[in-house]
């Protein structure tokens, strides 16, 4: 029996290591994008070794991507999940973008899941199916100051999820996971959560009362690709406890 394969992008860190780990706690050979950060990477591949391999790779490049795609299939087969989650911030305000600012985070943020889906899926339509799962974000939904930049390729990627979803069934089933507030050091970083004002603040406007986990998320990953989703296609699953209630 061929053994399940699963690609993750960002599967090293964060939501994605996250991800990694569950889908290797489902059975499946995990190989995990990674961008810069070699120390994790090594960390993730001792968490569950000869499970999970991570793999360098700039999903902003096109050529990298088409490379990776390529060993992957021909060393690998066709992947039975891809999950799209590597993704980039590069807040500031919009008369102070640059272009490489601009550039930078549509092509790791949108580009990279058309590049790498598109490089993959004739080898998953050709192996009788599978899930893609892009990771999106609620500023895709509901702009930010300082993030035209990701707003808009997140926006992008939830039209880009339900293109590919028409185009692709029934094959293939492509579905957007958006996390909310989830508790992790870049975020706890960025919106300053270790300030117990600034904590308390962001509770208030969560339902549940609580920031959510990386596995709240993988938990909804678990799903989407398993059984109890397979009549779920080219839909976003907003895990945010409330927050935004879209």
């Amino acid at each position: 029996m061929t053994e399940s394969l699963a690609v993750v992008t960002g599967g090293t860190r964060g939501i994605g290591l996250a991800l990694s780990r569950r889908l290797v706690h489902l059975g499946h050979r995990v190989i995990a994008f990674y961008g810069s950060d070699r120390a994790a990477a090594e960390k993730a591949e001792a968490e569950a070794p000869e499970r999970l391999t991570a793999l360098r790779v700039d999903v902003s490049d096109p050529e990298q991507v088409a490379t990776a795609a390529r060993r992957i299939v021909d060393e690998h087969g066709a992947p039975a999940v891809l999950v799209n989650n590597a993704g980039v911030n590069r807040d500031r305000p919009f008369l102070e973008l640059t272009d490489e600012d601009w550039r930078r985070v549509l092509d790791t943020n949108l580009s990279g899941p058309f590049w790498l889906t598109r490089a993959l899926a004739p080898a998953m339509l050709a192996a009788g199916g599978g899930n893609v799962v892009n990771i999106g974000a609620t500023t895709g939904i509901r702009v930010r100051v300082d993030g035209a930049n990701y707003s808009a390729s997140k926006a992008g990627l939830l039209q880009l999820t339900k293109c590919m979803a028409l185009e692709l069934a029934p094959t293939i089933r492509v579905n957007c996971l958006i996390p909310g507030m989830i508790d992790t050091e870049e975020l706890r970083v960025r919106w300053r959560l270790d300030d117990p004002e600034r904590m308390a603040m962001t509770l208030d406007e969560i339902p549940s009362r609580r920031m959510g986990t990386t596995d709240d998320i993988a938990d909804a990953l678990e799903f989407i690709v398993g059984p109890g989703g397979s009549y779920l296609n080219g839909q976003k699953l907003i895990i945010d406890g409330g927050q935004f209630m879209w």
